[in-house]
C-alpha cells in the first residue's frame, strides 16, 4: 500500500512542472507582453522573455533591460464523484509564480547579447476540503519550482539571430495524504512527503526576419531528467503498523518533455502586430514511472508503473494594437490537446483539452521605464477514472492569473 502513497507523491513532483509547458491550469506565465497574445511570442522579439521564448530573439535587442514580473493565480476545482452525485471542492491559496529577465550587452548595438532569466514554470498549493471522498489520493499539494537560465544570443545577419541556453531546474514538494488504517478512536492515519529535485536541459532557437513584415521562429527546450535523490516519507499510524509504514528515504526520476516550437509575426501596419505559435510537446517519453526505496518491507516494493502519455499540439495567438506612443493593447486565446489518458488523471491538477483567452497592455512612462499587465482564463471539464485510486467523477476547474511587470531599460 505505502508505495501508492510515494508513487502518487513523485508523480506530483514531476507531474506538474511539465503542465507548465502544455496543460493544467498553469500554463507559460514567462512574460506579460506574450501573454497578453495568447502566450505566443516565438517569432517577435519584446522584451527580456524572449530569454524564454526564443534565445534567438534577444540577438534584436538593442539596449540592456531589467525584467521582473509577477502572474498571482486564482483556482478552484468542483469534483462530483460519479457514484455517490456529491460535491467537493479545493480551498487553494493564491499561487505566486514569477520571472526576472536581464539582457546586457557591452556596447549599444553589439552582435552579442548576454541574457540571465530566473522564473517560476508554476508554485501553487492545491488544498482539498477536510474529508473529501479522494483524501487518500491527496488533501494537500504545495509545490516550488525555479528554472535559472544564462543565454547566449548572436546577430549572425541583420535578418537573423540565434541563441541558446543552459537550464538549472530545482524544486522541492511536500504532499499530504490520510492513510486506510484507522486508529483505536477512528482517526485516519497519515502520510507526509517531502523532496527535492534537480535537473538540467538547454533552450534554442533561431529568429529570422523573411522581409519587413514577416518573421518566422523555431525553438526548442530539452528534455529535462529531474532527479529526486533523498526524498522523505513520514507516516503517522497506529503503533502496531509502523513495522509496516516505516520512516524512509526514497529517489525517483522523470524526464520532462522536450518542446519544439514554430512560431510566425506579422507586423501588418506600424499600429497591428500579429503571432501565431504551434507547440509540438514530447510527452511520449513519459511511459513508465519507477522508484528505489530505501526501505523496503512487504507493503513497500521497488516499483515500475505505466503511464502512457501521448505527445500533444498546443496552438497559440494573439494581437498588438499600438494605440499611441505610450499605449499598447493586446488580445489572444489559444487551444491545447490534454496528454493524460483518462486512467491518469488525477486530483492535483485534473487535465482537459482546453480553450483559453487572455488580454494585457503596456504604458510607457518614459523611454526608460515602462509597465506591462495581463489577463488569463481558462474553464476546464474532465470525467475520468484513476486506475490506481479508482476516484471516479468529473472535475470541474476554473482559473483566472492577472499579471503584472516592470521593465527599466538603458
Amino acid at each position: 500500500m505505502k508505495q501508492i502513497y510515494i508513487f502518487s507523491c513523485i508523480l506530483s513532483l514531476f507531474f506538474l512542472p511539465k503542465l507548465s509547458y502544455a496543460q493544467g491550469f498553469q500554463v507559460n506565465f514567462q512574460g506579460q507582453k506574450q501573454q497578453g497574445m495568447g502566450c505566443a511570442g516565438t517569432a517577435l522579439f519584446q522584451d527580456g522573455a524572449s530569454i524564454f521564448y526564443n534565445p534567438g530573439s534577444v540577438a534584436f535587442s538593442n539596449e540592456n533591460s531589467i525584467n521582473i514580473a509577477s502572474t498571482p493565480i486564482f483556482s478552484n476545482v468542483l469534483y462530483v464523484d460519479s457514484a455517490t452525485q456529491q460535491a467537493y471542492r479545493t480551498k487553494n491559496p493564491v499561487g505566486t509564480p514569477f520571472s526576472a529577465y536581464g539582457i546586457f550587452q557591452a556596447h549599444k548595438h553589439d552582435k552579442l547579447k548576454f541574457g540571465i532569466a530566473a522564473y517560476t514554470p508554476f508554485g501553487s498549493t492545491v488544498q482539498w476540503e477536510e474529508n473529501w471522498i479522494g483524501r487518500f489520493a491527496l488533501t494537500r499539494l504545495e509545490l516550488k519550482a525555479i528554472y535559472i537560465q544564462p543565454t547566449l544570443s548572436y546577430r549572425i545577419a541583420d535578418v537573423i539571430g540565434i541563441g541558446a541556453g543552459f537550464i538549472i531546474s530545482t524544486g522541492n514538494v511536500n504532499l499530504q495524504k490520510d492513510v486506510p488504517v484507522q486508529d483505536s478512536l477512528g482517526n485516519y492515519g497519515h502520510a507526509e512527503l517531502a523532496g527535492k529535485a534537480l535537473g538540467f536541459g538547454f533552450n534554442a532557437g533561431i529568429h529570422y526576419d523573411l522581409n519587413k513584415k514577416l518573421s518566422v521562429g523555431i525553438t526548442y527546450r530539452s528534455q529535462i531528467n529531474m532527479k529526486v535523490k533523498n526524498g522523505v516519507a513520514t507516516f503517522t499510524v497506529p503503533p502496531s503498523l509502523n513495522t509496516n509504514f516505516p520512516d524512509g528515504a526514497f529517489t525517483g526520476a522523470l524526464p520532462l518533455p522536450n518542446v519544439t516550437t514554430l512560431g510566425w509575426a506579422y507586423k501588418a501596419t506600424k499600429k497591428w502586430h500579429f503571432v501565431l505559435d504551434i507547440n509540438y510537446v514530447g510527452w511520449k517519453a513519459y511511459d513508465t514511472l519507477a522508484f528505489d526505496y530505501e526501505k523496503n518491507t512487504t507493503s513497500l516494493l521497488d516499483t515500475k508503473s505505466a503511464r502512457n502519455y501521448k505527445s500533444i499540439f498546443a496552438f497559440r495567438g494573439g494581437a498588438m494594437f499600438k494605440a499611441n506612443g505610450k499605449l499598447d493593447l493586446r488580445l489572444g486565446s489559444g487551444f491545447g490537446f490534454s496528454p493524460v489518458p483518462d486512467a491518469s488523471v488525477t486530483p492535483e491538477t485534473p487535465d482537459a483539452n482546453r480553450f483559453y483567452f487572455t488580454g494585457g497592455l503596456s504604458y510607457r512612462f518614459t523611454e526608460k521605464f515602462s509597465i506591462d499587465a495581463s489577463i488569463y482564463y481558462t474553464q476546464l471539464k474532465r470525467t475520468a477514472q484513476n486506475a490506481e485510486t479508482n476516484l471516479y467523477g468529473t472535475y470541474r476547474t476554473k482559473a483566472v492569473a492577472p499579471g503584472f511587470s516592470l521593465i527599466y531599460k538603458w
